[in-house]
């Protein structure tokens, strides 16, 4: 920020240089990469529980993907994200269409698409 006579808070003002590392994590941008992997590992265990008739269990292949979405997910998805947001007036919401469409053309998560956030609150994400 070039004047920090404008900063919402001393951590995006006099601190920013101490605190830059902390961005990725707490940023906004960082609370989407976890809002993706609580949705997903959500995913992964509905599809690993037995009890679970409707949600087949996942292929290692696709586990594999899951867990490269997870890893991958970048400040341009968390863009996407926001594209999305920007219609439904919902954070959460937005990451559960992402998730959809990122996974569209996986046919073992495309089946199962509509058990993402099955059963959960905003809250709970």
């Amino acid at each position: 920020m070039q004047d920090t006579l404008l900063a919402l808070s001393p951590l995006d003002g006099r601190y920013a240089k101490s605190v830059a590392a902390l961005r990725p994590v707490f940023s906004e941008y960082g609370l989407m990469k976890a809002r993706v992997r609580v949705e997903l590992e959500w995913l992964k265990a509905l599809a690993a529980a037995p009890q679970i008739g409707e949600v087949a269990p996942f292929s290692a292949a696709t586990l594999a993907a899951i867990d490269q979405v997870i890893a991958d997910f970048s400040p341009e998805d968390a863009a996407a994200v926001k594209a999305i947001e920007a219609t439904t007036n919902h954070d959460v919401k937005a990451i559960e269409y992402w998730l959809k469409n990122r996974f569209a053309a996986n046919r073992e998560i495309a089946a199962v698409s509509e058990y993402i956030h099955f059963a959960c609150t905003s809250e709970d994400i």
